[in-house]
């Protein structure tokens, strides 16, 4: 029976205790309040099943426990319903169908309850890890612990925590960083595995008692480290960063199951960031199936829990060995058809002539070699006239190339092309003298002295700028006229711009 299933039960036994305590308390005188030191406590104080007897009139100030515990139910019982805002933590259903978890806050913690025939309707949306409410009911007290409860009849939800709305923010900025989508495969046979946990903890026990199951002596190296409370996210972070410098293969996180606060140091971002950073795969075990932490996504792989964990790291040495032994079987088999076709082609050969009469092979060896020695000395002296005709043909152009013959050779072409060339000149020169002749006769036909000798002149202006017409000439102006014999300086006086036929009005 659950802690909360006693708290109903006495809840109602207390209750008409109670009320017979008060009215036997109303009868009695106050009792002086006894010596200290002197006061006993009833053993059957303890059992909830009878009244407790009344203290001696001696000791009548002094309480017993079940008293204080009374007298406390009673005192929470005068407050009546109360309405409390925390943030949910710890949420367990209980197979009784009772729901059962935490309500805190940043400082302090009570402990709710909402009974089955109230579940359905206190809570109007299921409850979630993390969700920030406000618990609506009753205080009762458990008598055999002295503890209370808050016995939930209504809940009004406020949202999210504040832890889980720091998580989902961490969530979203690593998934833009990419550190969700990384899945590097686990070593099928790692040479050492890596453990991050605490030597005290369960899940160190249930990763041992699983590797012991599977391969007892398998290399298993242990980093202990704290894995709740403050500080412990940096502790696991580094723990993980050591484990990787030391040589694993693959390193395994583990830790039991707990509320959201207890796995909360495996939502930091400083330890996401070292399994980020590890350089060999990461299995994550945190909790139990149903826990969902950081570190789960970023690392390469989730087991379900630490036993998960070391399944999944830890070779089964009984499948190792029905493996080595299907394979011992299947090269046993290859191996013995080999060496039955290695026997069928000796038999076969053994068969042939050529081992039966080994005369035969010599004498065939023989005759190859034989003739194999004809083929060379042939091809020697096929090669070697080959190379006697090219020789005496380099013979030939060697000499054909002598510097003597070559001189002979432009001494006698020389001999033949000097009168050649001497008539060519010759002819070449009365040519070009005919030429000259006919050229200058050309020149002199033409030439301005040969037009002034008959009779022509030459009139300038003072600047040498020849008069071709009258019109050019101006009153005043000197000229000069250039004769076959002589120059003739004047100063025009007029000028006639009529025809050359002498008829002009001007002298």
């Amino acid at each position: 029976m659950d802690l909360f299933d006693h708290a109903a039960r006495e809840a109602a036994q207390e209750a008409a205790r109670q009320k017979a305590e008060r009215a036997a308390q109303g009868q009695r005188a106050p009792a002086s309040r006894a010596p200290a030191g002197r006061s006993e406590v009833d053993p059957r104080a303890h059992d909830f099943d009878e009244e407790p007897p009344e203290p001696d009139e001696r000791d009548a100030g002094v309480l017993t426990v079940t008293q204080l515990t009374g007298e406390i139910e009673r005192r929470l019982k005068d407050l009546g319903r109360v309405a409390v805002e925390g943030e949910i933590s710890g949420l367990k259903k209980a197979g009784s169908g009772h729901v059962y978890f935490t309500l805190k806050d940043g400082q302090s913690a009570v402990s709710c309850a909402i009974w089955r025939s109230r579940v359905a309707a206190a809570t109007r949306t299921p409850l979630e890890e993390g969700q920030r409410v406000v618990c609506h009911g009753r205080l009762d007290v458990y008598k055999p612990r002295g503890s209370y409860s808050l016995i939930v009849e209504r809940v009004e939800r406020r949202g999210l925590g504040e832890l889980l709305a720091r998580l989902e923010k961490l969530k979203v900025d690593l998934r833009e960083k990419g550190w969700f989508d990384r899945s590097r495969p686990v070593p099928d046979m790692p040479k050492c595995v890596g453990v991050v946990t605490s030597r005290d903890a369960d899940a160190w026990r249930d990763f041992l008692r699983t590797r012991s199951l599977r391969w007892p002596a398998y290399p298993v190296r242990l980093r202990h480290t704290r894995v709740q409370g403050p500080g412990s996210a940096q502790d696991v972070a580094r723990a993980i960063a050591h484990l990787a410098s030391t040589g694993v293969d693959v390193i395994c996180v583990v830790r039991g199951g707990g509320s959201l606060e207890d796995l909360w140091t495996f939502n930091e971002a400083v330890v996401a960031e070292a399994v980020w950073a590890c350089p060999v795969p990461v299995v994550s075990g945190v909790g139990h199936e149903s826990d969902h932490t950081l570190i789960d996504l970023v690392a390469d792989h989730r087991a379900h829990t630490p036993t998960d964990a070391a399944q999944t790291v830890i070779p089964d040495l009984r499948e190792r060995r029905t493996q080595l032994e299907r394979h011992g079987a299947h090269l046993d088999d290859v191996v013995d058809r080999l060496l039955e076709g290695r026997t069928r082609r000796l038999i076969d050969l053994s068969k042939r002539r050529v081992l039966r009469d080994t005369r035969w092979l010599v004498e065939d060896r023989a005759r190859a070699w034989s003739d194999l020695s004809r083929r060379l000395r042939l091809a020697g002296e096929s090669r070697l006239d080959r190379a006697a005709r090219t020789l005496a043909g380099f013979r030939v152009r060697l000499a054909d190339r002598s510097p003597v013959v070559r001189v002979g050779r432009a001494r006698e072409r020389l001999g033949r092309v000097g009168p050649a060339l001497q008539r060519s000149a010759e002819l070449a020169l009365s040519t070009r003298a005919t030429r000259l002749e006919i050229a200058g006769k050309a020149l002199e036909a033409i030439s301005p002295l040969a037009v002034l000798e008959r009779g022509y002149s030459i009139t300038r202006t003072a600047d040498g700028r020849a008069l071709r017409s009258a019109d050019e000439a101006t009153t005043g102006q000197e000229i000069e006229t250039i004769l076959h014999a002589g120059r003739v300086r004047s100063t025009v006086t007029g000028s006639d711009a009529g025809s050359m036929d002498g008829k002009g009005a001007g002298e």
